[in-house]
């Protein structure tokens, strides 16, 4: 097992002092996976979304970022639950399973670092599905 296959049939060596967090992050799911990108982002003040985007106009990202972004919070499921759970999974682009632990887990973070426009958009889908949504 210290060979990964990837989605496109590559065959990744992995060092041996990797092995067993490579097998603890395959062994996780989304939800899960999702959770730890969250925790690191926070531990080392990164974003996952600003690596794949790096470039010469990166410089001036971060003080534009704190202005134009926001995070979505489900604060309250409301009353039609499997709307929001429905809204939500179609939203984040989730499995059912992972769409109804999070609703469940309200109040939970559904999305950190969207554009305000998106934000308020995701907002809105799920406030039109009985679902009370924090934007901070």
């Amino acid at each position: 097992m210290d060979e990964i296959k990837t989605v496109e049939a590559e065959v990744v060596e992995v060092p041996s002092k990797f092995k067993k967090l490579v097998e603890e992050v395959e062994a996780m799911t989304v939800l899960e996976l999702s959770e730890l990108v969250k925790v690191l982002e926070k531990k080392f003040g990164v974003s996952a979304a600003a690596v794949a985007s790096a470039g010469p106009a990166a410089a001036g990202a971060p003080a534009e970022d704190a202005k134009s972004t926001a995070d979505v919070e489900l604060t309250e499921v409301g009353a039609s639950k499997i709307a929001v759970i429905k809204a939500v999974k179609e939203a984040l682009a989730l499995g059912l399973k992972e769409a109804k632990d999070l609703v469940d887990g309200a109040p939970s973070m559904l999305k950190t670092g969207m554009k305000k426009e998106d934000a308020a958009e995701l907002a809105k889908k799920l406030t039109d599905a009985g679902a009370k949504v924090t934007l901070k």
